[in-house]
């Protein structure tokens, strides 16, 4: 018996270079965090500290805090490995 991985375009993926791969929901307690990251960005961005911009967004629990704190965002990385760019031999 053959198995087949059905997969999701890239194109589809490549098509809005700003989405985020962060979990959407905390891993330990089930809270969504997946729509801070951008706002945590932004608050980087304004040169607020990480632990002020993690009580801005109300992330109280230290496990949510982990979520967003220690997520690396490798979209751009992974987007470069595009397969449908290879030459088919």
């Amino acid at each position: 018996m053959v198995r087949t991985l059905s997969c999701v375009p890239i194109e589809t993926a490549s098509d809005n270079k700003d989405t985020p791969i962060i979990p959407v929901r905390c891993f330990s307690c089930g809270k969504v965090v997946g729509n801070l990251w951008e706002s945590y960005l932004e608050l980087l961005a304004a040169g607020v500290d990480e632990g002020d911009a993690l009580d801005k967004l109300q992330l109280k629990r230290y496990c949510c805090r982990r979520m967003v704190l220690t997520h690396v965002d490798l979209i751009e990385k992974l987007l470069l490995y595009n397969p449908l760019d290879r030459d088919r031999r």
